[in-house]
């Protein structure tokens, strides 16, 4: 249904019955560069047609007020609530947008991919930012690292709810030992935005930490990842000893 009523629209409501012909997005990217598109304008890309009253690009910028234009803010979104919040987007265009969203982010791994080389808490945190910023929940991962302290796997140990996740020692340990790995960087995420450690967050540091003394594992870290370049470094504030 969606896409019949899109084609009804789109002679009225296109990107091309909206605007000059020199701002249209397409035309746009063409003669200068995608660079050149502004946020919105990326996004009318994939939407390709506004509601009545409503151009496209107007559409698009709508969403990014909605999210202070955060992209990470519309990928929490999710697909219901972009369809019941946006009249004019339907199922289909919310798929669409947080496809692109997530190949912008698997993107941003990719220079990770090659042995990266961990050498501070800021390196640690621009490694694990485009793998846990969009999440509205929280998870716990791990990082393992050799000798050299290049990456070698980021495990997924459990993810939870909004406030809190389950830790089990041996999970998070049973990657490092499998890999033979000589150090780790435990890493989990608070949804609220807030670095600051808990209670929680401060006893299982101190169990993992003494789990991979007996192991022969060093802790290198542990990494409280929030958005917009907040974390929390147990490694920095010298609890790590």
């Amino acid at each position: 249904m969606e896409e019949k009523e899109n084609s009804k629209l789109v002679g009225t409501r296109s990107i091309k019955g909206t605007v000059p012909e020199e701002d249209r997005p397409r035309e746009k990217a063409k003669k200068h560069g995608f660079d050149s598109l502004s946020t919105a304008e990326l996004l009318a890309i994939l939407l390709r047609v506004g509601t009545p009253g409503e151009s496209v690009v107007d559409l698009c910028q709508r969403i990014l007020r909605d999210n202070n234009d955060k992209l990470y803010e519309i990928a929490r979104k999710g697909i219901n609530n972009l369809v019941k919040n946006y009249h004019g987007i339907g199922e289909v265009k919310a798929i669409e947008i947080l496809a692109a969203l997530e190949l912008a982010r698997r993107y941003q791994r990719e220079e990770f991919d090659d042995r990266f080389k961990i050498g501070s808490s800021g390196d640690a945190y621009k490694y694990l930012r485009s793998r846990m910023n969009d999440l509205d929940h929280e998870e716990i991962m791990v990082v393992l690292l050799n000798h050299a302290k290049q990456v070698e796997e980021c495990v997924r140990i459990s993810s939870g709810g909004t406030a809190m996740t389950v830790a089990d020692i041996k999970m998070i340990l049973r990657p490092a030992i499998e890999r033979l790995s000589s150090g780790i960087i435990l890493a989990h995420n608070h949804p609220s935005d807030n670095p600051n450690p808990s209670t929680q967050d401060d006893r299982l540091t101190e169990r993992v930490h003494q789990a991979c003394k007996v192991m022969d594992i060093q802790l290198v870290d542990h990494i409280i990842v929030c958005r917009g370049g907040r974390y929390y470094s147990y490694a920095d504030h010298g609890r790590l000893l």
